[in-house]
């Protein structure tokens, strides 16, 4: 149930998330006309200009992992809570504008399984295909999770169904337009959203600076304990090694990724997608600073515990205390757009996998590759949501996802772009060698140290070494092992 103004809050609240969810279907319908074959519905036809892809990559990017999922960790963490979002999720942008949208935009593909189809061969396709699908429903699941929590702290309604709703209308937009649609309502979608933190910001800032937003900043900073101002690992080892392991995942498991990947190939030229990807980088740093700032902030307010009902979610519980209702409303709807933008953009990404690069290997899809593109979609908005049933860490379905993308694919990726694959072998061993050590490092920890303290040298040296780094190992080797036996 609301708890600021009652009924009427409420009532404000309801109606200004309907006009929101009116004008996106509106927007998603007149973008689909614009799609009439595979290319449209996959690429956007390859004809963004800079201010669409910008926008678009911005809004994939911002999403439940930085409104709601940095805030949070910043508060109970500090920055180094904050290492995967925003910072190393931002430098992925610029890592992949500066180094990989030209090449690859040149390659003129559809999907990232192209890509290993045409430099290993399609069993490769078929996995890595498979692979990052399956890595994206957990994302999937953190946005469903995300925007169910504004609907049930708002309204009240049941956790179960509002994610069912969620679920229906994320699935629904991203059907009807495909990335025209995911483009135009992302776009509309983002600048609704900074406007929103910046206002929070400044008025929360404010108040607590009386009356100075840089009084209210200042005093965050020096009031905010000192291990918790540092992006620095803690000292040991295992911290070290953590730490390394977490900007090594934010940064380079986001690179092979469809959904990033996806705009690069829909921008018209390659100089666009460049520019877009590192000017987006750029600006979700520079935003995303404003939840984390506002994390830290809320222990000012709050240095115990947030007020009772608001379920941990820091940044609802600073604008329910320092927003006027109609800046609540602007704040409920803009948390609502972000999280639907970012959602539809991750329902896409495994949709245009699972259509272009698997089903399509069926003759009855390959004739009806328009159909087959929005039967995708209804495929992986429903297997997204066991997953969301089950839990609700919504940075740790954000890691594990960026995490299987690193362990599989980020190596045979940065060889078909920038090496010599020789065929098969190299890349169907880096994928599955990768994968599979990367999970049987994690059961091994989970049987082996489990909740407890690691007391013998095994388990400490398991319980030391992050699996993201075993399974990134183990895809590098498989890659040259499959290189020097072609050789052979």
């Amino acid at each position: 149930m609301c708890r600021s103004g009652g009924g009427l809050m409420e009532g404000w609240l309801g109606i200004s998330l309907g006009c929101y969810v009116v004008a996106m279907i509106g927007l998603g319908l007149a973008a689909g006309r614009k799609v009439e074959t595979d290319e449209d519905y996959l690429v956007a036809g390859r004809q963004l200009p800079l201010w669409l892809a910008w926008g678009t990559l911005l809004a994939t990017w911002f999403g439940a992992a930085t409104v709601l999922g940095a805030s949070e960790a910043a508060r109970e963490e500090g920055l180094r809570g904050t290492i995967l979002d925003p910072f190393a999720s931002g430098i992925a942008l610029i890592v992949a504008g500066l180094f990989f949208a030209g090449p690859v935009w040149e390659m003129r593909l559809l999907t990232v399984g192209d890509l290993f189809a045409r430099k290993y061969g399609r069993k490769t396709e078929l996995v890595s295909s498979l692979v990052q699908s399956v890595g994206y429903l957990p994302w999937i699941a953190a946005q469903y999770l995300a925007l169910a929590a504004v609907l049930t702290h708002f309204f009240g309604i049941e956790t179960r169904i509002a994610i069912i709703g969620v679920a229906l209308l994320v699935g629904f937009l991203t059907m009807i337009g495909g990335m025209w649609s995911v483009t135009l309502t992302d776009t509309a979608q983002i600048l609704i959203v900074l406007v929103s933190l910046v206002v929070l910001g400044v008025s929360f800032f404010a108040a607590i600076g009386n009356g100075s937003v840089t009084m209210g900043v200042t005093s965050t900073w020096q009031e905010t304990p000192a291990e918790m101002r540092t992006l620095l690992p803690q000292a040991g080892t295992i911290a070290i090694l953590a730490w390394s392991a977490t900007w090594l995942n934010g940064i380079f498991g986001n690179i092979p990724g469809q959904d990033l990947m996806q705009r690069v190939f829909a921008a018209k030229s390659s100089k666009v997608a460049k520019q877009a990807c590192v000017l987006a980088g750029v600006v979700y740093i520079l935003f995303g600073l404003l939840p984390v700032g506002l994390g830290l902030a809320s222990r000012l307010v709050w240095p115990d515990e947030l007020p009772q009902g608001n379920d941990g979610h820091v940044l609802l519980a600073l604008a329910e205390q320092f927003l006027t209702t109609p800046m609540i409303c602007l704040f409920a709807v803009a948390v609502v757009a972000i999280v639907v933008s970012t959602c539809t953009s991750a329902l896409l990404s495994p949709s245009a996998l699972l259509a272009h690069n698997l089903l399509d290997r069926l003759p009855w899809f390959d004739n009806r590759k328009l159909l087959t593109n929005r039967l995708s979609v209804l495929i992986v908005t429903a297997a997204s949501l066991p997953i969301a049933f089950v839990t609700d860490e919504i940075l740790g379905l954000l890691e594990e996802a960026v995490a299987v993308a690193l362990v599989a694919l980020i190596v045979p990726f940065i060889a078909g772009v920038y090496g010599s694959p020789r065929g098969e072998r190299s890349g169907l061993l880096s994928i599955v060698a990768g994968a599979s050590v990367w999970v049987v490092h994690h059961l091994v920890a989970a049987t082996l140290v489990g909740d407890g303290t690691p007391t013998t040298p095994l388990t400490m040296l398991v319980d030391a070494i992050p699996p993201e780094l075993t399974g990134v190992l183990a895809s590098l080797v498989g890659y040259f092992v499959g290189q020097r036996r072609l050789r052979g």
